[in-house]
């Protein structure tokens, strides 16, 4: 119940700002570009400290963890995150709406397709777009039939 709740609520504060920052797309690609900078920063950084952690350990080094800046990589991780699933670009930035839309319909990924499943599917849209013009076509003609009478 507790989860649920929290879930909502950010939920709704990431309608709320992808709602403002839409209005506002230059501002909106920089606070998205910040967040993936910061959050890969952090990605980066985390993965280093851990690897001289592992390498220290080893070669039987000591390190001095209060004097390391340790905090460094998960901080930027953090703040990253934060800004990128407040913003709703965390899952659109790294997943991207094709993927997730094809896994709701269970379709297969693009690369998954054979090439025949792919010009199959291009020549349905392209019959789809025909049938959509000839209708648009028609009721052109009978919106100038109406203004003549």
């Amino acid at each position: 119940m507790l989860i649920k709740n929290i879930v909502e609520f950010f939920d709704k504060l990431e309608d709320k700002i992808r709602g403002k920052l839409s209005h506002y797309p230059i501002l909106y690609a920089i606070i998205g570009g910040i967040g993936i900078v910061l959050f890969w920063r952090g990605v980066w950084h985390t993965t280093d400290f851990f690897s001289n952690l592992i390498i220290s350990f080893q070669q039987n080094i000591s390190i001095d963890l209060a004097n390391m800046a340790w905090w460094d990589g998960p901080l930027s991780l953090l703040l990253g995150s934060i800004l990128l699933l407040s913003t709703g670009l965390f899952v659109f930035g790294f997943i991207g709406n094709e993927t997730i839309i094809s896994g709701l319909k269970g379709e297969k990924r693009l690369a998954e397709k054979t090439e025949e499943e792919v010009k199959s599917e291009t020549s349905m849209v392209k019959e789809i777009k025909e049938d959509v013009e000839k209708i648009s076509n028609r009721i052109s003609n009978i919106e100038k039939n109406l203004e003549k009478k």
